[in-house]
Order: C-alpha cells, then structure tokens, then sequence
C-alpha cells in the first residue's frame, strides 16, 4: 500500500495534510523518516510512526449515532451542519459515509462507515433490511388505518408498499417496522390514511437497536460481534422493540 494512502485510512489527515507531514519529516517507517507519498509499505507488518505514536491500521470503521433534529444525513454540506460533523476530529476520515439518510427532521439511529459492502448490503431493495421507527402522529389513528398500513398503501408510486408491522402504543403513535426505503416513506405512508407525522425517530435498523443511554447527537464504536450481525442473512428478520 501506498504510505500516503495508509496515513489517509488511517485518520492521520486528508490527502494535503499527509503530504505535508511527509515533506516535514514528520512519519517514520521502521524507525526509518519517510518523505515520498508513494513510498510502499506492508499495513499489517510495518511499523509507521507519526510524532512518536505508532499508528494502527483499521481498514473499516463503524459507528451508531443518535441523530438529532437539524443535521443533514450527508458527508458535507457548505449551509447545514451534517452527522459527521457530530464525530469527534479524532474520528473524523475523508472515506466515512452514512448508510443511508434520515430527513432533517428525523432523529435516531444512523449507521456510519466507511465498508462500501455492508453498506450496498444494507441499502438493496432485494435485502428488505427491517427498519422501525417510533412515530408521533398529529391526529388519532384506528386500528382500521393500522390494518391499512399493514397490508400496503398507495403513496403516489407505481406499487403499494410492502406490508409493514404495526404496533398502536397510544392513540397517536405507533411502531412501525417497514423494509423498504422509499422517499419520505413513512410519511408518506401515514399521508396515505389521513394523517400526519409531527415526528419521527428511527430507533431500530437491521439487528441494531438504539439504547436510551446513547443522548441526541452522541455516537458509539460498535463491537466485532454487532458487525458480524450486521452481515448475517438474518439481518432482515428485526423486530419491534419498545424505547
């Protein structure tokens, strides 16, 4: 691997920045200062050092965060604030991307990373990923707008959408678990049988499950064993969970 492109995964800075340490002397390859960008080292056996710290190689990054309201589902954005704004400047990498998008309005679970695959995996209409969302609604709803909602709603495109699971836990909110994700889908859905969302929190994606403990706009690494589940067949199989 190009030393320049590791120094880059690896979170030390952008490409610019990496070149610049490289000319100041600043990166140490076997104990040995290393000035070229394109000089070729071994990631897993070589011993790269930048003031003094050994750095180590990751090749991917995951992380849950607690979207709050007001921040943009994007990697950059020159009027809004975007989640990747919300990680820490030690966790910040040029590669890392939300899978996927919550509406501005929207708040809850959002995966970020920079694993392309788990991300396509995640993301394709043929993987029908369970998402569940708490939704607040403006005016009451009947377990006959439950059922519709159920069996699949016309929301203005060329197919109903496919039945989703529903559980009433007031007379204006309801869990509602959809595998699909459709353009402002569950609003939609809710437009579809008379009503109107005034929130919406996503707390549920896949087999991840957004604990309490994690505040509005905090984030967390996720554990080895929550990426192997990520990447089980049985990903889709989610289910409702009371927050």
């Amino acid at each position: 691997m190009r030393l320049d492109k590791y120094l880059v995964q690896v979170g030390v800075g952008s490409r610019s920045v990496v070149k610049k340490l490289l000319g100041e002397g600043k990166i140490a390859v076997n104990s040995q200062v290393v000035k070229s960008p394109d000089a070729k080292i071994n990631e897993n056996t070589d011993q790269i050092c930048y003031a003094g710290r050994m750095l180590q190689y990751q090749q991917f990054y995951y992380y849950v965060l607690n979207k709050p309201q007001g921040v943009v589902s994007a990697t950059e954005d020159k009027r809004e604030k975007t989640v990747l704004d919300l990680l820490a400047p030690e966790h910040r990498r040029p590669d890392l991307f939300p899978v996927g998008r919550l509406d501005k309005d929207t708040e809850g679970l959002l995966l970020i990373t920079n694993d392309g695959q788990l991300a396509h995996d995640l993301l394709s209409p043929k993987k029908h990923v369970m998402k569940t969302y708490h939704v607040t609604l403006e005016e009451e709803i009947s377990k006959e707008a439950c059922a519709k909602l159920e069996e699949g709603v016309d929301i203005g495109e060329e197919k109903l959408t496919l039945p989703a699971i529903v559980e009433q836990i007031s007379s204006k909110e309801i869990l509602l678990q959809i595998r699909e994700g459709r353009f402002h889908q569950v609003k939609r859905m809710a437009k579809a049988v008379g009503n109107q969302v005034i929130a919406l929190k996503r707390i549920a994606f896949g087999s991840l499950m957004l604990e309490e403990t994690l505040a509005p706009g905090a984030y967390r690494s996720l554990s080895e064993i929550e990426v192997a589940k990520l990447y089980e067949k049985e990903v889709s199989q989610g289910t409702v969970t009371r927050h």
